[in-house]
């Protein structure tokens, strides 16, 4: 085989690898990720809905925010709004509870009924592949700085809006985002 052809050869692969990232980048509800209790969900089936993607923490600064989200669900759901809670201990070890540990903790304070998601990683090398659409798609790009950072995803599939830890779930800004994204 000639240079020529082996340089095209590769060429061809690296797009078409390159083509394939973006597409899952630009699709975040892809692919079977498990519930808190065990059982997996395919995250195509929240395609159509407005969804809020969030990496929660039982023992964060932040863990009051279950209650707020709680809340944001409770107002939005029956309009075709849910929020997807991803348990993560990559933030100064503030999750480290087991499944049913953190399924207990999230019911029992806050009375959380959105759907909650078996343990992952949102961060680094070992970043679950739903985290690494989101952080590659969303606007801006990068890793996930801490926890209850939210990802809201439109009703097509794509992530519209990205908002720090520090936006509480009753920020005027998420509210009006949500609403937008609903009424398209």
């Amino acid at each position: 085989m000639s240079i020529e052809k082996l340089v095209v050869m590769i060429v061809a692969c690296a797009a078409f690898a390159c083509a394939a990232s973006n597409a899952w980048a630009a699709a975040p509800l892809t692919g079977e990720m498990k519930s808190i209790d065990g059982k997996p969900v395919d995250l195509a089936s929240y395609k159509g809905k407005v969804v809020l993607v969030v990496n929660v923490a039982s023992r964060c600064g932040y863990t009051g925010q279950y209650a707020g989200m709680q809340k944001l669900y409770d107002a939005y759901k029956d309009k075709g709004f849910v929020i997807l809670g991803f348990p993560a201990n990559d933030y100064g070890a503030q999750e480290p509870g087991t499944d049913a540990e953190i399924a207990s903790f999230c019911s029992t304070k806050y009375g959380v009924t959105f759907p909650m998601f078996s343990k992952i990683t949102v961060k680094g090398p070992g970043k679950a592949p739903l985290y690494q659409a989101l952080t590659e798609s969303a606007d801006p790009k990068g890793e996930v700085a801490w926890n209850f950072e939210k990802f809201l995803i439109g009703k097509d599939g794509s992530v519209i809006g990205r908002f720090k830890s520090g936006v509480a779930p009753e920020s005027p800004d998420l509210a009006k985002a949500i609403e937008a994204a609903l009424a398209k």
